[in-house]
C-alpha cells in the first residue's frame, strides 16, 4: 500500500512539473481562431516584423506598437518584432485553431461535414478535413440565394 501511495505522489509530482514546464513554453503565445484576427501589443516601437509561417497567420500593422494577427491556416507559428537598430523586441508564438463557437460537425462513417450555426439556422461551412461535398453544398446554397436574389429584384 506504501509504495501504490510513493509511486502515486511521484506520479502527481512528475506531471504538475511537466504542467509546469508547459505553462513556461506557452507563456507568451498568441491563440487565434481560424479566419478572426487577435490585436497585439508591443513594449516597444517596431519597424520590421517577420512571420514565420504566412501561410498560417498574417499580419497587419496598425501603428509602431500594435499589430492585428489574422488566423488563415490551423497549425503553429511565429512572429519576430525588431527595432529600427535590427534588434529583437519580441518573438512570440502564434497558435492557430478551429473556433469552438457555434459549429456542429456531423460525422457518418469517413464523411465528415461541418455546420456553423446562429439561433436556430445552419449553413455548411467547410473546414479542412471535410469532404468535398460540403463544398458543392455551400457553393450550391450561393447559387440558389443569388437566383432568389435576381427574381425578387433584390438580395434576400
Amino acid at each position: 500500500m506504501r509504495r501504490t501511495t510513493i509511486l502515486l505522489a511521484s506520479a502527481l509530482f512528475i506531471a504538475g512539473s511537466a504542467g509546469a514546464c508547459g505553462a513556461e513554453i506557452t507563456r507568451g503565445a498568441i491563440s487565434v481562431p481560424l479566419d478572426e484576427v487577435r490585436m497585439v501589443a508591443f513594449p516597444r516601437p517596431i519597424s520590421t516584423l517577420y512571420v514565420g509561417n504566412p501561410v498560417i497567420a498574417d499580419i497587419t500593422m496598425i501603428d509602431k506598437r500594435h499589430a492585428f494577427v489574422l488566423g488563415k491556416a490551423f497549425g503553429n507559428t511565429n512572429i519576430i518584432a525588431l527595432d529600427g537598430t535590427g534588434h529583437q523586441i519580441s518573438n512570440r508564438q502564434i497558435v492557430v485553431f478551429g473556433s469552438a463557437g457555434s459549429t456542429v460537425t456531423l460525422q457518418k462513417g469517413a464523411s465528415r461535414v461541418t455546420y456553423a450555426c446562429a439561433g436556430s439556422r445552419c449553413e455548411a461551412a467547410p473546414v479542412p478535413g471535410d469532404g468535398a461535398d460540403p463544398y458543392n453544398t455551400a457553393m450550391d446554397q450561393i447559387q440558389k440565394h443569388q437566383e432568389l436574389g435576381s427574381k425578387t429584384g433584390g438580395a434576400q
